[in-house]
């Protein structure tokens, strides 16, 4: 018996998933939530119409995201100059695009799993599906995927090198299934008025074990191992340098002398550690890079006096065909001065570093200081240095497992991340951000080292362990060894596999659905 109306108590459970779900992030981080966060939503779908589970998806993603994302509003108003009454409502419109995904899951759930042993499978391949479509549609903003929950849990995301972020989400989802499962019945209530028989709660439950047990000692395995290969592999001496500089102040010409000659002391204070590499936050230089002779001077006569290299963020322009191209860049200065290589941004935030659909949206500017749309540089580039080649990945690039693979694959055996987080404040964002950098690391089996101008800036070592990390809006200057790995993971080799096979199988099932609704009745 299908439920047409939708009472108080749906809209509770669903509301329930929404803020257990947000509780699973950091910075609250209650990761444990996530493993049962979907069982009030899947109590609310029960035996509910496909129009009606839309809806009350729709609710719970929206509770969901706005209580997760709810900082870009904040942002769009201090730095992007955009009024309240703007800004919330562009909030509003990417929590219910966003929701959306939760409303055609909730819907997937309700048409495709007719049978009680459906809700095993269906469900994980569903989300799975949906993450991976977020991952690339409309450019793509798959920002806190389910899988980045368990960010801190370190035997359970070592299957990041098989399967990636989705390899855990789907863990996650298959868990709430086989707990619900549980619930129907010990509560004994049925599913699409099927009884659930305690012979299949108690299968569902004891595979859920053996898969669980199967992740963790492959975990705990994986972790050894890599810890052996990175003791016996080189290693570099990094330092990373937080100026924390007011946003505000930042791009003002009165401050970039002064911003100039703060990275430059802070750098200095490394220099009896003899680093191999000094590394400066996405536009550390809030001027042109060799390019402003003066600001330029200085800081190359900062790099010569202290005597190493330097992997600096700066805005960057090119003259091409007759055209000035703008863009976010990253100049890689050896000790004496001399620029051996420059990373130009490729994955452009929307409305931040350009105007998508500039043509149809004239009346739309960009949200940050700057003279123009930015350009793109080249997906996959890496950088020589030493005798290794370094990935570069600014600012959100690092939320895309795409980029930091094509950059494995170009032969980058350490990835860098160089970011400006201030521009979210004392808010959960710049935890969420950071959060996100420990499965490129696990995915490639990469040091990742993160410079962020205000913070979270730290290192995190090729099996995701956290070395050191910063604290948020702080002057800071940390040193750290760091193992220089070359060994390829299945993720790295074949990518996002796993996320395709989980979309294919859920568009399989999605069309013998819908042939049995057009299967004509038969007829004696």
């Amino acid at each position: 018996m299908k439920r047409n109306k939708l009472d108080r108590l749906s809209f509770f459970l669903a509301a329930s998933s929404g803020f257990l779900l947000t509780l699973s992030f950091p910075n609250f981080d209650m990761s444990w939530l996530a493993w049962f966060a979907f069982i009030p939503l899947f109590v609310a779908l029960r035996n509910l119409s496909l129009k009606n589970s839309f809806y009350l998806g729709l609710f719970a993603g929206l509770v969901h995201y706005l209580s997760l994302v709810y900082w870009l509003a904040h942002t769009m108003s201090a730095y992007g100059h955009l009024p309240f009454y703007v800004s919330i409502p562009i909030l509003l419109l990417l929590s219910f695009y966003l929701a959306l995904y939760i409303a055609l899951f909730s819907m997937a759930v309700t048409r495709l799993c007719s049978i009680p042993l459906s809700l095993l499978f269906i469900p994980p391949l569903i989300w799975v599906s949906l993450e991976y479509i977020r991952s690339f549609l409309f450019t793509g903003f798959p920002w806190e995927l389910m899988g980045y929950t368990q960010f801190n849990m370190l035997h359970i995301i070592q299957i990041s090198d098989l399967f990636g972020v989705y390899g855990v989400s789907f863990c996650i989802v298959l868990s709430n299934a086989v707990a619900f499962l549980i619930y129907l019945c010990l509560m004994d209530k049925n599913w699409q008025g099927k009884r659930v028989q305690t012979k299949l709660a108690a299968g569902a439950m004891a595979a859920f074990v053996v898969i669980l047990g199967a992740i963790w000692f492959y975990g705990k395995w994986r972790i050894n191992n890599i810890h052996e290969l990175a003791g016996m592999s080189p290693s570099s001496n990094v330092t990373i340098v937080q100026g924390n500089i007011d946003q505000a102040k930042k791009w003002d010409p009165a401050f970039q002398k002064s911003s100039t000659m703060k990275y430059i002391h802070l750098s200095s204070l490394s220099k009896d550690l003899q680093p191999d590499l000094v590394v400066w936050p996405e536009t550390a230089t809030p001027f042109y890079f060799m390019h402003d002779i003066e600001l330029s001077k200085l800081v190359l006569t900062g790099i010569y006096e202290i005597g190493t290299d330097f992997l600096i963020g700066s805005p960057a322009f090119t003259l091409k065909n007759k055209k000035i191209e703008y863009y976010n860049s990253a100049f890689l200065v050896d000790a004496v001065g001399n620029v051996n290589g420059r990373y130009d941004k490729t994955h452009l935030v929307p409305f931040g570093e350009y105007v998508p659909m500039k043509k149809w949206l004239p009346f739309v500017s960009k949200m940050v200081e700057g003279v123009g749309d930015f350009d793109t540089g080249e997906k996959g580039q890496t950088i020589r240095w030493q005798k290794s080649s370094i990935g570069i990945l600014i600012c959100y690039e690092i939320i895309f497992p795409a980029l930091s693979r094509a950059m494995v694959q170009n032969n980058a055996s350490l990835l860098i991340n160089i970011t400006n987080d201030a521009w979210y404040g004392r808010s959960s964002a710049p935890y969420q951000h950071f959060s996100m950098s420990v499965f490129r690391a696990v995915e490639n089996r990469r040091s990742i080292i993160r410079a962020a101008n205000t913070g979270i800036s730290g290192f995190i070592a090729p099996s995701g362990s956290v070395i050191e990390t910063t604290q948020i809006f702080k002057d800071a200057v940390i040193t750290q060894k760091v193992p220089i790995l070359q060994v390829e993971t299945l993720y790295s080799r074949f990518g996002d596999v796993f996320a395709m096979a989980c979309l294919g199988l859920s568009l399989f099932f999605i069309f013998l659905r819908l042939l049995k609704f057009r299967k004509p009745p038969f007829k004696y």
